[in-house]
């Protein structure tokens, strides 16, 4: 099985939305996802866990994580949520960098439009890689978002 290290500062964000959509649409005998930050936060971003709570992922038992050596063992894939020099390097990774903006204290249609761009990258991912689960469609697991235009998230 491949494991995929999704990571960033805080780990309290853009890496936590990435490794629950991975992990959501993924097959989980072919791959898995994990996360961690360099300095991780004391929990993950309340604006965050209202976004995916409201695509019908619920984070509110996540924890933000250290990236250690041992942790990035693990993977065969880092990558990186756009945070510049201050993401981590892990010597042997493969690594691919996502240009993301942080969601912390943003409003919430700018979390709401940051965890979507991360839905479709997840999305491409395992689509390009071949992990989807089977009889899934790309947006069957995470699109439990209410169809009623007039009901407000979070």
């Amino acid at each position: 099985m491949t494991t995929i290290l999704f990571a960033c500062v805080h780990n309290a964000g853009r890496s936590q939305m990435a490794a629950a959509f991975f992990n959501a649409l993924a097959d989980p005998a072919r791959a898995r996802a994990i996360s961690a930050g360099t300095a991780p936060g004391e929990s993950v971003h309340p604006e965050v866990v209202d976004a995916m709570r409201a695509v019908g992922i619920d984070l509110c038992a996540a924890h933000p994580r250290r990236l250690t050596p041992d942790l990035a063992a693990q993977a065969s894939l880092l990558v990186t949520m756009g945070c510049g020099e201050a993401c981590p390097f892990v010597p042997g990774l493969q690594r691919d960098d996502w240009e993301l903006p942080d969601p912390k204290g943003q409003p919430p249609e700018r979390v709401r439009a940051i965890r979507d761009e991360i839905r479709a990258r997840v999305e491409r991912l395992v689509s390009t890689r071949g992990w989807r689960r089977e009889g899934s469609s790309p947006r069957a697991a995470t699109s439990r978002e209410t169809s009623d235009p007039n009901a407000k998230e979070g």
